[in-house]
């Protein structure tokens, strides 16, 4: 006898996966019957880890009604996990458009709207948490961080302070006509605006996969019309002198080795977070325990409450980051 749709959600959540996956089989009778069932199929499939095939079913869900706004959030969530800004954007704004609103999809979009230098569209999504609960914990600290890194542009920004330029470095690269792979590369680097691309070297860009020399340069034409150069507002460090001391062993983490080796998608992390590590190319918790917090703090948009959920999860399990020598 066929189960409902509410007893298949339940095995999904029990994890009898290929029992829900059974029940779902069956041909639907009205469309909201059709994108409940579409809407369990992707959530299958999370749980399986085939985002592809989650994100096909939440999408054709989405075709089927638009403005659905548990299958936009969980599309929306699997495309900010994997760096599709543009994307994750657009959808989790479709699903905070209208009652009833998730808070976890004001703060995903806060943290997405930080990244790409939407500022005060970042602090009205967090203020719009903490007038309904304003002791919410994780959307004071997302503020607090937010008013720091707005603090640290009006700062750091050399042409907040001299005038030169004016507002260019604030002017996003899609104003530009550039190729679509430059186009592409950018995005997937996170690098928006024109400030971005002064904040980071030659080398780095071509390091990117499928970035070549074409693509460095057509930026740096474009950026040389308006006298400009890539790279220019990096801090030059001075170089060190040669280090004549002998290389230190590799260092092992302590722990219990079976903790040591999963993954680190076991750690209830935020999406930021969890960006930052793929991005560093942390997956297990050994690799996690072997870096420093400066080391991690290096990595772009990874703050303080980021390092705090680390730490966190990390001492729950009575381990820690590796102290800075």
């Amino acid at each position: 006898m066929p189960m409902t749709l509410d007893e298949v959600a339940t095995l999904i959540e029990t994890g009898e996966l290929d029992k829900a996956e059974r029940q779902l089989s069956a041909s639907s009778s009205s469309t909201e019957d059709a994108v409940r069932r579409l809407l369990l199929k992707g959530q299958l499939h999370e749980r399986r880890g085939e985002v592809e095939r989650a994100l096909a079913a939440y999408e054709e869900a989405l075709q089927l009604d638009p403005d659905h706004a548990e299958c936009a959030f969980h599309a929306a969530y699997l495309h900010d996990l994997r760096g599709n800004d543009e994307e994750a954007i657009h959808l989790y704004e479709l699903c905070t458009s209208a009652p009833p609103i998730s808070i976890n999809a004001l703060l995903n979009l806060a943290l997405l709207y930080e990244d790409v230098g939407r500022y005060e569209e970042a602090r009205s999504c967090l203020e719009s948490v903490l007038d309904e609960h304003p002791e919410h914990p994780r959307a004071l600290l997302f503020l607090k961080d937010l008013r720091a890194t707005m603090t640290m542009v009006v700062s750091d920004d050399p042409s907040r302070q001299t005038g030169d330029h004016g507002g260019i470095l604030d002017m996003a690269l899609a104003d530009f006509e550039l190729s679509v792979r430059s186009r592409n590369c950018l995005r997937q680097m996170n690098i928006h605006t024109v400030g971005d691309i002064l904040r980071i070297t030659e080398p780095e860009l071509l390091a990117f996969k499928n970035f070549g020399e074409t693509s460095l340069n057509e930026i740096k034409a474009i950026l040389a019309s308006r006298g400009l150069a890539i790279g220019q507002l990096v801090t030059r460090p001075t170089p060190l002198e040669p280090d004549t001391t002998a290389v230190a062993a590799p260092i092992v983490p302590e722990g219990d080795p079976a903790l040591l080796h999963q993954s680190v998608a076991t750690l209830e992390l935020s999406v930021r977070a969890r960006r930052c590590l793929q991005r560093l190319g942390i997956t297990t918790i050994s690799e996690l325990v072997s870096r420093t917090e400066a080391e991690l703090l290096a990595t772009k948009n990874f703050g303080q409450t980021s390092l705090d959920e680390i730490r966190r999860e990390l001492g729950q399990r009575g381990l820690h980051l590796r102290a800075h020598r």
